[in-house]
């Protein structure tokens, strides 16, 4: 028997909840203490130097003299342009969604609730006939309802992690006056706040949910679970128009300033006088912030969603067991005050020194949070689970021990570690396969881009069998519950991911405002350190990303056959192998759009850039104000405009390959999808994170073969700037856009098989 029991389970998982909503307020508190204008004291705090921005080094006072007080004026206005710009881009974006979340849960329930022609009566239950269940109709209005209660909640993550960043990229950037330590301390701890006010409300909001859903359904734990998958649904939907509305806006603005401010105009980047700067920092939120907190909690609850689905037909269902019910998110209530002491070390522990402190100390969060929850999940899976039990594997019983379910939640936590690692050694600058990609610049853009696909292709081998292999040990040990708690143990650490995710953006953000408020060169200097380590943990958190929707897309893969009765998929069957082709060819098709709309409305917003340098007198002397209102306005158009059709093809997908041709060609077309999805996003997130490093590499000078390919304005760097362009669009909106297609369009036949198993196949069924 396990030792924990009901009302001890009952009473953990919301009080971690809180206490990480608790945990982000106070990280909140702390970055909200350093003042945005020369009136108030206070800081973040640094090791030996105190906040607030009127304590700076002597030697800035000097340099700044009076003019001290316009720098941070200006630093105030500026973000409040760019909080201004992203909030009414999120806005606008959630009036479209709004629509479209009424719409579809309407289709929701007309479809679950036509499975059985609307039937109110209880019905035997699928798993077990001798039993008597809740109606499809009430399946159908709680799924309907699960999936606006995901969609608000994915919402409402994308919000606050916007308006976390907003609120402390210029206090980063007037941190930096005082030193690298303290910047960092800022940028992290914003991040933390995000990652731990996402995480905490996303497994709050669930627990909530399954409880509430659990008055009605009593013991039919089947059809509460399977109501429940809604959620998952509601939260990868929205996750999809965020990040490609997103990723749209942000790569729109920053390949049209990079083009002709770096390129043909040779101005450094972020320069005020470029008409695109401020749309570019606006796409950093509202893409790399927004769009990064909605993918993340769609993958964690879809994650969630799977594995309580699986156990709700194994014998934790059918014994109404509730403490083993919950040990998917007991993991994940382990997971947040694990990683609330891991954040500890980097902010309070050990503090970063120098630029070459920053990237090991972020990797350190990776490493020390994996071993501190190997340790927690040892302690949950033996107090939560009994020793032995009973788990549904396509038809046949499966006899597991608790230790099986340690051993696959800690290969998902592991392999992720892995993933983590390998994506930084292809895209960190301090390591060869980056410093390749700047040495080819050497010979122009065309053997930069040469080498950076190469790097990308490449970077795709140890991920992929690091996946496979927390695959085999998932489904060896536990069936395709053990490839759900796989997902979940990746995601275990979702708190952690999401601060050094988030942290790239906000520095990314204050070294741009730190150029346009005219702060010190050695300022920008700290700025570009912050942020070529964010770029890199931008890239790990993609990589978290795109391997955890790898395995939760495959678990809600083995979870929909299971519930549309389908005995096993059979690659040699036409039906089977015509929807796995379609499939394989989806992220493609899916890419050539995003791709195609990211060029189109850069190819706006350079001739818009290029129309005001020409036409508006003294602006390349900086004696004229840019019209900073136009660029953003080609943004958000081209990004609500552009997002339709690829999230479009993702909806709408499942529904025709279900409706018209049947449950086991829809199979076929996850499986497609999957197989192929996962490689093209990890090869399109690490080429465009190399190409973008490698510029960084070149325009640091860190190194004596950096400062030969330099400086700014050289041959080298151009070349390398057309990389970065090119790799923008590539990591930023298609690549980090395939994980949620491969896990959406999962779930969406999960919530729709009811339906597809009753109704489906119109076309091959008559032919």
């Amino acid at each position: 028997m396990a030792v924990l029991g009901t009302v001890a389970v009952e009473v953990f998982i919301p009080v971690a909840a809180l206490i990480g909503i608790a945990f982000a307020v106070l990280q909140w508190y702390v970055v909200a203490r350093v003042a945005v204008n020369s009136d108030a004291g206070g800081g973040a705090g640094g090791k030996g130097r105190g906040g607030g921005s009127d304590v700076l080094e002597e030697d800035e006072e000097e340099e700044y003299g009076v003019d001290r007080l316009a720098v941070e004026a200006r630093c105030a206005e500026i973000q409040q342009a760019i909080s201004i710009g992203a909030t009414s881009f999120l806005l606008t974006e959630y009036k479209y969604l709004a629509v479209f979340m009424a719409a579809f849960a309407a289709v929701i329930f007309l479809f679950l609730g036509s499975a059985r022609r609307f039937s109110a009566r209880p019905e035997p239950c699928a798993y077990d006939p001798a039993r008597e269940c809740r109606p499809a109709l009430a399946n159908a209005a709680f799924s309907a309802v699960a999936f606006l209660l995901g969609a608000l909640t994915s919402v409402l993550s994308g919000y606050l992690g916007m308006r976390v960043a907003t609120f402390a990229n210029a206090r980063t950037a007037l941190e930096a006056r005082r030193g690298v330590d303290c910047a960092f301390a800022v940028a992290f701890r914003s991040g933390a706040a995000m990652g731990f006010l996402l995480a905490s409300s996303a497994l709050l909001v669930l627990y909530v949910a399954v409880n509430l859903f659990g008055l009605y359904y009593g013991d039919d734990w089947g059809g509460l679970y399977e109501s429940i998958t809604g959620y998952g649904l509601g939260g990868s939907s929205v996750a999809l128009f965020g990040r490609v509305g997103g990723g749209i806006y942000t790569k729109a603005a920053d390949v049209g300033a990079d083009l002709v401010g770096k390129v043909e105009r040779n101005i450094p980047e972020d320069d005020p006088r470029n008409p695109a700067v401020i749309a570019d920092n606006v796409g950093d939120n509202v893409g790399d912030i927004a769009g990064m907190g909605s993918d993340l909690f769609g993958s964690y609850a879809e994650s969630s969603c799977a594995a309580l689905f699986v156990a709700s037909i194994s014998s934790f269902g059918t014994e109404h067991n509730f403490a083993a019910m919950m040990y998917p998110l007991l993991v994940s209530a382990v997971g947040l005050l694990v990683c609330a002491v891991t954040t500890l070390v980097a902010t309070d522990i050990s503090e970063v020194e120098c630029t070459d402190e920053i990237g090991p100390a972020l990797k350190r969060q990776i490493l020390i949070s994996t071993v501190l929850m190997t340790g927690g999940i040892a302690a949950v899976t033996f107090l939560a689970l009994p020793a032995r039990f009973t788990l549904f594997d396509f038809g046949n019983d499966k006899h597991v021990k608790n230790w099986h379910l340690f051993i696959c939640v800690s290969a998902g936590l592991w392999a992720g570690l892995v993933i983590g690692y390998v994506t930084e050694y292809f895209t960190s600058n301090a390591y060869g396969p980056v410093q390749a990609v700047a040495r080819s610049c050497r010979t122009g853009a065309a053997t930069n881009v040469i080498f950076g696909l190469a790097v990308g292709y490449k970077s795709v081998i140890v991920p992929i069998l690091a996946i496979a292999a927390a695959i085999y040990a998932g489904f060896r040990l536990a069936a395709m519950y053990g490839i759900a708690l796989a997902a979940l143990g990746m995601l275990s650490t979702i708190a952690t991911g999401l601060a050094i995710d988030a942290y790239g953006p906000i520095s990314d953000n204050a070294g741009g405002i730190a150029e346009m408020s005219g702060m010190p060169h050695r300022v920008r200097d700290r700025t570009d350190a912050l942020d070529a380590a964010g770029n890199t943990t931008a890239a790990i958190g993609k990589g978290f990303a795109i391997g955890s929707a790898a395995l939760v897309s495959l678990a809600l893969f083995g979870a929909y056959v299971s519930r549309a009765g389908i005995k096993a998929v059979d690659v040699l069957s036409p039906r089977v192998f015509v929807g796995l082709l379609v499939g394989a060819m989806l992220p493609y098709w899916f890419s050539a759009m995003t791709m195609r709309s990211v060029g189109s409305a850069a190819l706006r917003m350079v001739e818009e850039v290029r129309r005001q340098f020409d036409t508006i007198p003294g602006l390349a002397e900086g004696l004229a104000t840019p019209d900073y209102a136009t660029c953003v306005r080609i943004s958000t158009d081209a990004s609500l405009r552009k997002m339709m059709a690829p999230g479009a093809l993702v909806m709408l997908s499942p529904l025709v390959a279900g409706t018209l041709f049947g449950v086991e060609t829809l199979a076929g077309l996850l499986a497609g999808a999957l197989v192929s999805g996962v490689q093209v996003a990890i090869s399109a997130s690490n080429s465009g994170g190399a190409w973008d490093n490698a510029k960084k590499y070149i325009e640091a000078g860190m190194s004596e073969e950096a400062r030969s390919l330099g400086p700014k304005g050289s041959e080298a760097h151009k070349a390398a700037v057309i990389g970065d362009t090119i790799g923008d669009p590539l990591k930023d909106t298609s690549g980090p856009s395939l994980n949620i297609l491969i896990k959406l369009m999962a779930v969406e036949s999960l919530v729709f098989a009811p339906f597809f198993a009753a109704h489906g196949g119109i076309i091959f069924d008559r032919l």
